[in-house]
């Protein structure tokens, strides 16, 4: 299989980079990467990692001006892209199909041939044009998937929350994780056990 990982400039690069850490742990994936100028920035602010060092998490790495690369075309098959995380300029571009450079170009790609795009979008608060661009990409077949973070598992570090959305993120493309346990439900002495529904009202 193979999967385009884009990261850009909002903050959250954990969530890319820790994606292509799984992914090559994990196996069975070709993971090709797509980074923009301002995504490396927050890579080094938020991680203190360099590029290389993330470069080489990946299978492949294409430049973000490189519009003639293989993600650039329909005829390149690939089981879809995770932007991870998507900032709000990077949703406009793709929103509106400007393929102004190969990581919107390959997002472009996806939708117009029917591949599964996640936009992991990072915001807050949204503005009007924030929801609509988000709505134009989910009218086109896109995956909006801000990375919120889940509490009933009960994290206990940053990175257990992390992963945990990136589990489902996976999950999205059929890809087999250990990441985080499915939810079965609350025990039998979990809230509610004996009241409201369980106890008839």
């Amino acid at each position: 299989m193979r999967l385009i990982v884009g990261i850009t400039g909002a903050t959250g690069a954990i969530y890319g980079v820790r994606l292509l850490q799984h992914l090559r742990r994990l196996g069975g994936v070709h993971a090709h990467l797509v980074v923009s100028s301002a995504g490396w920035l927050s890579v080094k602010a938020e991680l203190d990692l360099g590029r290389r060092e993330v470069e080489a998490l990946a299978d492949e790495t294409h430049p973000i001006g490189d519009v003639a690369a293989s993600i650039a075309s329909g005829s390149f098959a690939t089981a879809g892209m995770v932007v991870a995380p998507c900032s709000m300029k990077s949703l406009a571009s793709i929103a509106h199909g400007m393929s102004d450079n190969l990581l919107a170009r390959a997002a472009d790609v996806c939708l117009k041939e029917r591949r599964r795009l996640v936009l992991m979008v990072r915001e807050a608060p949204l503005n009007l044009a924030h929801l609509r661009n988000m709505t134009a990409v989910a009218e086109m077949g896109g995956t909006i998937f801000p990375p919120v973070p889940a509490f009933y598992q009960r994290p206990q570090t940053l990175e257990q929350m992390v992963d945990h959305t990136l589990g489902r993120v996976l999950e999205q493309f059929g890809i087999a994780h250990d990441l985080a346990p499915q939810w079965q439900g609350w025990p039998e002495t979990g809230p509610g056990a004996a009241t409201g529904a369980n106890a008839g009202g």
